[in-house]
């Protein structure tokens, strides 16, 4: 590659994998996505670190905006540096290929996020529960920006890693 070339990384969303969806805690799923993003060695950190670096290694105006928005869907978050979170939500479960985080909510909209180490890439999903009619017309004009975020976030940290 040319010095001063740029490669843009793409995070692409999928249909969730067989099996992904029965990773989740919720008990019911209501939304979920996928999302991969291709990273040069996804073996070179963990998937909780992997999580670490796509949340909480975004810029401060990112993590900022990540965390109002997540306030104002009602999740409850901890604080940012707080003991088994990431960037505020709790670890659930964890392995060297594998964490899932969670968050549960004011308003009835608990939510989780996985992320899955593969050969070549990395997998991230969504999961949520809509306990009311509220939250269920709450998140349905909040997807498109959801996905536009994860998108953005991925694809920096496949830039990142790439350059």
């Amino acid at each position: 590659m040319k010095r001063g070339a740029t490669t843009q990384t793409v995070a692409r969303q999928i249909t969730p994998p067989p099996g992904t969806r029965s990773a989740s805690t919720l008990g019911r799923v209501d939304y979920e996505d996928a999302f991969v993003v291709d990273v040069c060695e996804p073996s070179a950190l963990s998937a909780e670190q992997w999580m670490r670096t796509i949340l909480e290694g975004a810029p401060a105006a990112v993590r900022l905006q990540l965390l109002s928005g997540w306030s104002a869907l009602g999740l409850r978050v901890s604080l940012p540096k707080a003991d088994r979170s990431v960037l505020g939500w709790q670890i659930r479960t964890a392995d060297p290929d594998f964490v899932l985080l969670g968050a549960e909510s004011r308003l009835g909209m608990p939510a989780e996020l996985l992320l899955r180490r593969a050969t070549d890439r990395l997998l991230f999903a969504t999961f949520v529960r809509h306990d009311n009619a509220l939250v269920r017309a709450l998140w349905a004009p909040v997807v498109p920006t959801h996905v536009r975020m994860v998108q953005e976030l991925l694809a920096r940290v496949g830039s990142d890693v790439r350059s």
